[in-house]
């Protein structure tokens, strides 16, 4: 029989030394679900992610320009395809993650419910949406699932690409016209709330946040990197010459913290649960994606087996033949 306490004691002994767990490891049940949750959730908000992004390709001001918002949204994909890959590891299948997202059962971050009605749009949320990312990511790359803290180290790498893109976008709109200016202070306006938010409710009201820290999945507090991420927005508001929309932003020196406006989580709780401005017609995008990729998958699966048959047949082993001829989902399957 399992001697279950010996396998709790070494998991116990591992995260303590701040070693990794493995997919092959022992883990306890509530691990195991805390990571396909949030694993899944992250996966799901790089494919959802694509949409804000994916609409302004064809009307990028610029063929420059198109190219890497177009780059940047295929680094988006296969950030989810990593992360959906590490999932797979705890024993979920990707099929049970997708259709767990069109049926709205699954969650993705809240930050993709809003719209992004003007170009400038596209600066606010390299700069201010894949910064906050970067800042709750990084630390990620520490996470005790092996498969999990790798996959984050390329997705980080790219993510400071992402960041880079949208300052430098509203570096050149502050350093245009008076409507360009405008446009770029208007997009900031609209996304600094929200990306506050995407670190998730404060301390006192986050129930998985102390057990994920324990578990060294997670790294510090959902307080602790919202004050990180205000503290790398100051100064770098100042060189972009916009101002950041909160009358009530100031450092408190005896706190040693940043003192914020009141963060609306009414607004947070409604997006989340499915009620925000655009969470139906991202769910309705991304099922429309989903069913016209249906014959890839399909097509994709016949072959794998036809060619599982030959071999048999001939008498070789199927294992190469079925990974060599297995074609991974297209880039519109997963948008």
């Amino acid at each position: 029989m399992t001697d279950l306490t010996g396998e709790e004691q070494h998991f116990d002994a591992l995260i303590a030394a701040d070693q990794r767990i493995e997919p092959r490891d022992w883990m306890p049940d509530a691990y195991r679900r805390t990571l396909i949750r949030q694993i899944s959730q992250h996966a799901h908000s790089e494919i959802i992610g694509m949409q804000p992004e994916g609409g302004w390709i064809t009307r990028a001001p610029s063929l420059k320009r198109k190219a890497i918002l177009l780059a940047k949204v295929q680094d988006e994909a296969g950030h989810g395809l990593y992360l959906y890959s590490a999932a797979q590891t705890l024993g979920i299948t990707r099929d049970e993650m997708t259709d767990q997202l069109i049926a709205g059962k699954a969650k993705y971050s809240s930050i993709f419910n809003y719209p992004a009605p003007t170009w400038a749009d596209m600066g606010a949320i390299g700069w201010l949406v894949d910064g906050a990312a970067i800042c709750n990511q990084v630390p990620l790359c520490r996470a005790s699932y092996g498969p999990y803290g790798r996959a984050m180290v390329r997705i980080c790498k790219e993510e400071s690409f992402h960041q880079r893109q949208g300052f430098e976008i509203l570096l050149t709109l502050m350093q245009g016209t008076d409507a360009q200016r405008q446009m770029a202070q208007d997009a900031v306006n609209r996304w600094y709330w929200p990306s506050l938010m995407m670190f998730g409710p404060p301390d006192d009201a986050s129930p998985n946040s102390a057990q994920s820290m324990a578990w060294k999945i997670k790294r510090f507090s959902n307080d602790d990197l919202r004050q990180r991420f205000i503290g790398m927005l100051v100064p770098q508001a100042e060189i972009l010459g916009v101002a950041l929309p909160d009358p009530e932003l100031r450092w408190d020196e005896d706190a040693q913290r940043w003192h914020t406006g009141q963060l609306d989580w009414d607004e947070f709780r409604e997006v989340l649960a499915g009620r925000g401005p655009l969470n139906a017609e991202r769910l309705r995008h991304r099922k429309a994606a989903h069913d016209d990729g249906a014959w890839v998958r399909e097509a994709s699966a016949a072959y794998a087996q036809k060619r599982a048959e030959v071999s048999t047949r001939s008498g070789r082993s199927t294992t190469d033949e079925v990974a060599r001829s297995t074609t991974g989902p297209t880039e519109r399957e997963v948008a």
